[in-house]
């Protein structure tokens, strides 16, 4: 498992390998997402400070299966994707759907789940 730090501060925790953290961690679909999320009324990125990708602690790693774990026990809506991502995956998909098929294929991996370590705050405009 691999962390996201900003400034200092544990952000994220993805279960990945490292090459899967640095390219959801660095894609501009998430800097845009953290760019527009908030913690404490203060934005999670603020577009300049570097993002660090480094191995996850073991208490780090706790608190990303204890989330996962809650996660399954509860019975939520189905999961829909944001359109602004949708949009974008559809669009790259179209234009290497063959090299992705093969990526998947030699890889094997699994889609990658991330947990956030900061409080987001509800009113942080993104729509979910």
């Amino acid at each position: 498992m691999f962390t996201l730090e900003i400034d200092g501060v544990a952000i994220a925790v993805i279960n990945g390998s490292e090459e899967v953290a640095r390219d959801l961690f660095t894609c501009d679909g998430f800097k845009d997402d953290i760019q527009a999320m908030k913690s404490e009324g203060k934005v999670l990125w603020n577009g300049t400070s570097p993002l660090k990708i480094r191995p996850a602690t073991e208490e780090e790693t706790e608190i990303f299966e204890d989330a996962l774990a809650e996660d399954d026990s509860e019975e939520d809506e189905p999961f829909e994707p944001d359109a602004r991502h949708a949009e974008a995956a559809s669009n790259d998909d179209d234009a290497d759907e063959d090299d992705a098929d093969e990526d998947d294929e030699e890889e094997g991996e699994d889609e990658a789940d991330i947990v956030f370590l900061v409080d987001i705050d509800e009113d942080s405009g993104l729509d979910s």
